[in-house]
């Protein structure tokens, strides 16, 4: 079997990760880098063995017709390149959050079913085999019904009014670069339909939301999310039932732990194995494209759509606050 092919568009620091997961691979390659500077595309092909460089998306696209496009910029040029791709019948992996609102989530997903174009959004963390430790103790029953979930996730950003984290122009916001995980984590383990869910959120002075709190009232269970760009959380993700899970750090988790009833530890699950966490996504990124599939069951459109829709409840509360 030939080898599975990546271009990658972007040439920030994630895209080296990226790299070095596809090396620990059989049959993949990167074949191909794209940024808007050749500079640091040429730098970025340099330092990670990648043969070609452009400074053309389109070109990039053109030239190389990789079997998948590993799109690793930030979030305000997510949308226009995943429908690059699509038009052209490229499939694409899209890094978090893949969109800043529904109507490009919705106009991106109708594209590339009209087009028969495998599309995901890059959220790695569900695949860790922690997380699905996680998810499959959930579905066991080994703590019974879930009762309350809660998750936090929550650090300093570096302070700068251009950098990712705080320009709106790039997409930034703590919405679109931590809530996500919390919020496709919460979904994914406990598996149930949502009923309700309200958000809050505070805005610094660049005009991004720097701390949510999302509440989310699902069939059988309660959760909380919280995440903050501006202090140091406990970052964990705790689920209650008879007994509790517990899994630090859930959004990069290397184990997890079970509880019975009275509190004591029952299985304590640690991946020992995993070099680089982004293998597994990449892993079922060509499983489904060589199978003909359209989206992944792990990190289905639903999921992606869903979670924009939460960015515009938050983006709603900066009008109300506006109004107030």
């Amino acid at each position: 079997m030939k080898n599975f092919r990546f271009v990658i568009l972007g040439a920030g620091g994630i895209g080296n990760k990226f790299c070095k997961a596809v090396s620990l691979l059989e049959q993949c390659e990167v074949c191909a880098v794209a940024s808007k500077s050749a500079e640091r595309a040429k730098n970025f092909a340099e330092k990670n063995g990648v043969p070609a460089y452009y400074d053309s998306y389109e070109e990039a696209l053109d030239r190389e017709k990789p079997d998948c496009a590993y799109i690793a910029v930030t979030p305000n040029d997510h949308y226009r390149l995943t429908m690059l791709c699509i038009e052209r019948g490229i499939p694409v992996l899209c890094e978090k959050a893949m969109f800043r609102n529904s109507g490009e989530a919705e106009a991106a997903f109708d594209a590339a079913a009209r087009s028969n174009v495998f599309v995901m959004e890059a959220l790695w963390s569900r695949f860790l085999p922690a997380v699905r430790k996680a998810r499959q103790w959930v579905a066991e029953g080994r703590i019974g019904l879930p009762e309350i979930a809660q998750c936090s996730i929550g650090f300093a950003a570096p302070e700068g009014r251009e950098n990712r984290y705080f320009n709106p122009a790039l997409g930034g916001g703590a919405a679109k670069d931590i809530t996500v995980y919390g919020y496709a984590l919460t979904i994914y383990i406990l598996n149930q339909k949502v009923k309700h869910m309200a958000v809050s959120a505070t805005w610094g002075d660049t005009g991004v939301d720097i701390n949510n709190h999302i509440s989310i009232d699902f069939t059988h269970t309660l959760a909380d999310i919280a995440a903050s760009f501006v202090t140091r959380m406990e970052e964990r993700m705790v689920i209650y039932g008879k007994g509790k899970i517990v899994l630090p750090h859930p959004h990069f988790a290397s184990e997890c732990f079970l509880y019975d009833e009275k509190g004591e530890l029952e299985e304590h699950f640690r991946d020992e194995e995993t070099e680089n966490g982004f293998t597994y996504e990449i892993q079922e990124v060509i499983r489904c494209i060589r199978e003909g599939k359209q989206e992944s069951t792990v990190m289905p459109w639903r999921d992606t759509l869903d979670c924009a829709r939460l960015f515009d409840k938050i983006e709603e509360t900066a009008c109300e606050a506006s109004r107030g």
